[in-house]
């Protein structure tokens, strides 16, 4: 790979650049800490050339794995799945907070709905006289916190995790039937393009919980009502067929080990754990257990964390020029109708396995890396590149909702958390959009949209708040830091870093640093994370105008140097917000921001250096 060329320098630089108007930290310890964040992120592709990652091991889908295990176990006998339950087991032991509650990841706060499911697993594993001790502190935890109340407040109208949760601890013989939510699973019936207008009670991505957790439902505690339940009788069949034409080929629904085991305790729950839906859901989680005895929240983000780390090195200035990372990417692209949301051809999932569904930020992120490819290839090789790209951009402006905004999935399904338009979501569609605005014809109408939906969306104060992205310290877990990073980046690639909109989210960033120099995460705890520290920083370095950055800026680097240097970027914080409020890291996330916000920073210092210079 062709690298950055830095001048030599062995002292601080003032330079004399909108950008850059005061010390920076010395030019070569910032190349260095460079070097050592590209060495690191290089490392991590695969033999094949692209970049795979590992999502933290996770305390709730173990507890919801061990117990679709253990009701399958229950029917069966079969040792092989007794032995994952107890391995589960024992790592949740391991892993129980010191207040007797349990965290979504060995390095998250607990919460009620963790420890409620925890609890469920040891029932249902028949594990909870031998850790009666474990069970007990649970027990204060959940109490301490309100109970079902308190699980219900967590999660508001939205009932996409509390009937679940309540319908594994029915399962466990921890909660009534009487608690859980009815689900309307005969809606499932009805076409799919017909789901949005339905009213569902849970979100898009959830019909196979809806489906399979419905059904326990009416089994376990049938309606009153004599028509609801003969409807409801009559659903039974046509349900699970559409359950079974949504599961992929690795059985796992999302590729998420939470979705696909709470379908499957529901059948064995019901007696079906011999069902196809069942046994393919089961093969899934045994194929996805790792050696801890743990399951993660996903199997990986591979799409997404190849597509951040192109874009990480083509932002440095890197020569991106691996024909093996393009073809790949390429064949990630869905060219058939989703059998899991309906959606169109053209889009980009977060992985490459068959559980991925095309989303509004990872197809953004492919968008991105093409344009990164192009710019190396030869003219001749652009044509699959930019038919690539024609389709994906026609999905993305397909996608966007009347707000102007984008959603995740599915275009006007609802305003439930994860359906509506996003703030993090419509910044990297825009980026995206007009990255191949010369090429692939976009009307000015899209771009009017977005960029109004991003001015409503900004609060009172200057900041923005993502959809995707948490931060688990703050009032409602809301991360407005990386938010309006990355609008403010948004903003930068689009020529708009001089608008009102982007100079209040800059004084809000600089108002809001922490008093190390970073940013993130850990504020409240006097810390702050590199992955937010970096994505600030990458935001702040694409602007041409920083007035009142400039010395924000310096700050910043020198912590992002410093933790480089003592080799803290390689340590993730657990900043990451999957479906229903479900914390996770990603090995690589510090890594990839470290690469794209020290690699901004070397290509604008170098070139102000040689302007000083000449």
């Amino acid at each position: 790979m062709e690298r950055l060329n830095h001048p030599p320098c062995t002292c601080c630089l003032t330079l004399r650049h909108p950008v850059f108007t005061v010390l920076m930290p010395e030019l070569d310890r910032l190349k260095r800490a460079y070097e050592t964040a590209w060495q690191d992120l290089l490392a991590e592709r695969t033999s094949n050339g692209h970049w795979v990652g590992e999502l933290s091991s996770s305390a709730l889908s173990t507890a919801t794995a061990v117990s679709a295990l253990s009701l399958v176990r229950q029917g069966s006998g079969n040792q092989a799945i007794g032995e994952l339950v107890e391995r589960g087991i024992q790592y949740l032991c391991r892993v129980q907070n010191t207040d007797g509650g349990w965290g979504d990841t060995d390095r998250s706060l607990p919460n009620i709905a963790t420890t409620m499911l925890v609890r469920a697993a040891f029932h249902l594993a028949g594990a909870a006289e031998r850790h009666g001790g474990k069970l007990a502190a649970a027990e204060c935890y959940i109490e301490n916190q309100g109970g079902l109340a308190g699980l219900r407040r967590r999660y508001g109208r939205d009932k996409t995790f509390v009937v679940p949760i309540l319908t594994n601890c029915a399962l466990a013989g921890l909660a009534e039937w009487g608690d859980v939510a009815p689900l309307p699973f005969e809606l499932a019936c009805f076409p799919q393009g017909m789901f949005r207008f339905l009213r569902l009670p849970v979100v898009s991505y959830a019909i196979p919980a809806l489906v399979a957790i419905g059904q326990a439902r009416y089994f376990h505690r049938p309606p009153i009502n004599p028509l609801v339940r003969l409807g409801r009788r009559w659903a039974v069949e046509p349900s699970l067929s559409v359950l079974e034409r949504m599961q992929p080929e690795s059985g796992g629904y999302l590729e998420a080990t939470p979705l696909t085991s709470f379908v499957v305790m529901s059948l064995a729950g019901t007696g079906r754990a011999d069902h196809a839906v069942a046994r393919r859901g089961v093969q899934f989680l045994i194929d996805s257990v790792r050696p801890d005895g743990s399951w993660p929240i996903d199997t990986n983000l591979a799409t997404w964390a190849t597509t951040l780390s192109i874009n990480a090195l083509a932002a440095a200035g890197e020569v991106v020029d691996w024909p093996e990372c393009l073809d790949w990417l390429l064949k990630c692209q869905h060219v058939e109708r989703h059998p899991f949301t309906g959606a169109e051809p053209g889009g980009w999932a977060w992985t490459d396995l068959s559980g991925g569904v095309p989303d509004a930020d990872d197809t953004p992120g492919a968008l991105l890396a093409l344009t990164a490819f192009r710019r190396e290839c030869a003219e001749g090789e652009r044509s699959a590149i930019d038919r690539a790209a024609g389709a994906g951009v026609r999905w993305l402006v397909g996608l966007q909702n009347r707000d102007g905004g984008w959603p995740t999935f599915c275009r006007g399904w609802g305003k439930l958390p994860f359906d509506r338009s996003g703030v993090d979501l419509t910044a990297h569609a825009l980026r995206a959009l007009a990255a191949w605005r010369g090429v692939v014809p976009v009307s000015e109408a899209v771009f009017r949209s977005g960029l109004g939906f991003l001015e409503r969306q900004q609060r009172p104060e200057g900041e923005w708040i993502p959809l995707w992205f948490g931060d688990q310290f703050r009032a409602e877990e809301e991360n407005p830091v990386y938010g309006t990073a990355r609008v403010l980046l948004a903003y930068a690639e689009m020529g708009l870093g001089g608008t009102d909109s982007a100079r209040r989210g800059i004084e809000w960033l600089v108002r809001n640093q922490n008093h190390d120099g970073g940013w993130g995460a850990f504020r409240a705890a006097g810390v702050s994370s590199v992955e937010e520290t970096a994505v600030v920083l990458e935001a702040l370095t694409a602007l041409d105008r920083l007035e009142p950055a400039p010395a924000a800026v310096e700050r910043g680097l020198n912590w992002l140097v410093e933790a480089v240097e003592s080799g803290r970027h390689r340590e993730p914080t657990p900043i990451g917000l999957y479906f229903a409020r479900l914390w996770y890291y990603e090995r690589l996330y510090p890594r990839i921001f470290t690469v794209a916000a020290l690699g901004r920073a070397c290509r604008k210092a170098t070139s102000c250096a040689v302007q000083a210079v000449t």
